[in-house]
């Protein structure tokens, strides 16, 4: 009895296997190999924020590094008992408090420290969005409303000829992008794994007007990667380096995950750093593009970033979540604007009291309520707390 069932069990498997082949070889989704061998067989459902290694990257030089000005409160309160447990709950291991130009808190968990390189996930966006910003001061791209298909030829002609670099930032391109994160055919698990992230990318047909909608959707930030590197004809890592890790005087040297070996930069996705060099591109936003003097982005661009694009959300209502790659929202009276990544990656940016507060994490938290995740607040009111 007992070898039968071993037996059907070892067929089935079989059968399992030749059909998965089968499905890969016929669909062409032979990035599904590297999904599996990545996730599943390592005993997870999902991407890990410390794995960049298992893809090739470039690097982002640091090459005018200086450590951030430390408060005169520097770590002089702790989190509280409630807040420790909330982060533990989401497997935070990084959280830092910026107050105006000084670190006024950091605090690491398990192996993590300030040191640490850990995957930004969808934070990339909004980096891209900053790129997008330093070309158009830098004269590579002239404005905003340049068509895709100026730098894109499969956007050349149809509707897709109508979309703009200013549709691909505010996610309002129209593309009928699948953005499930438990389907493994869909986008986010192509484009992670894929070893040719423009192929990806361009397959989708359109599902709306350009414009019209915001929907959230990661092939625009990758198609906006593109598009910058063919603009700037340099890589987006070298870009980076040059125009904000090297202005921004980031600490540490960073790495963003390429399509393949010399390849294309995930532009919606993982750039690959600390703590507190992610929390500088929310310092500067702060500034309204500037840095100790220096303009680095036009302060109009930061200031159209960080409201609402005048389009609709799904639903019907006027867009009140979403600017130029960066989230917006209202917390207790205050009107917030952050970047995040799918396992609760957070630069969280608040005007009012010149805070920014960066968390790092493993899980994903609840969506929450108008797009923003529950962790969101968690955060904000314990750098509140700390605040002097």
């Amino acid at each position: 009895m007992i070898k039968k069932i071993v037996k059907s069990i070892f067929v089935f498997l079989i059968f399992v296997i030749i059909l998965f082949n089968a499905v890969v070889i016929f669909t062409g989704r032979f990035y599904l190999y590297n999904a599996i061998c990545n996730t599943y067989l390592k005993g997870r459902n999902g991407p890990s924020p410390t794995e960049y290694l298992i893809f090739e990257n470039r690097k982002i030089e640091a090459i005018n590094p200086s450590p951030l000005l430390k408060s005169k409160f520097y770590s002089s309160s702790s989190l509280s008992k409630e807040t420790g447990k909330k982060l533990n709950a989401v497997r935070a291991f990084a959280f830092v408090v910026i107050k105006g130009d000084s670190l006024l808190h950091e605090q690491y968990w398990d192996e993590f420290s300030d040191t640490s390189h850990t995957n930004s996930f969808s934070v990339a966006k909004t980096y891209c969005s900053i790129l997008l910003g330093c070309a158009l001061k830098d004269g590579y791209i002239k404005s905003l409303d340049e068509p895709v298909g100026q730098y894109i030829s499969e956007f050349s002609q149809g509707t897709k000829a109508k979309i703009t670099l200013r549709n691909l930032v505010t996610m309002t391109s129209g593309i009928g992008f699948n953005e499930s994160y438990i389907n493994p055919f869909a986008y986010p698990a192509e484009g992670y794994y894929s070893d040719d992230v423009l192929k990806a990318s361009c397959k989708y047909e359109m599902d709306a007007e350009p414009g019209q909608i915001f929907k959230y959707l990661s092939g625009n930030s990758a198609l906006l990667g593109i598009c910058i590197t063919r603009a700037v004809g340099k890589p987006l890592a070298q870009y980076l380096s040059e125009r904000l890790w090297k202005d921004l005087q980031c600490e540490k040297p960073a790495w963003w995950s390429l399509d393949k070996k010399n390849g294309q930069e995930k532009g919606f996705c993982c750039i690959n750093s600390n703590a507190t060099d992610f929390a500088r591109i929310g310092m500067l936003y702060l500034n309204y593009g500037q840095w100790n003097g220096k303009q680095i982005i036009d302060s109009e661009y930061v200031a159209n970033s960080i409201v609402p694009f005048n389009c609709k959300e799904e639903d019907g209502t006027a867009n009140h979540t979403y600017g130029y790659s960066w989230w917006l929202t209202n917390y207790n009276g205050e009107n917030i604007f952050y970047a995040r990544g799918i396992l609760g990656q957070y630069v969280i940016c608040v005007p009012s009291k010149k805070l920014v507060i960066v968390k790092l994490g493993r899980k994903r938290p609840n969506p929450g309520k108008n797009h923003t995740p529950e962790n969101v607040g968690v955060c904000i009111d314990a750098a509140l707390a700390l605040y002097k």
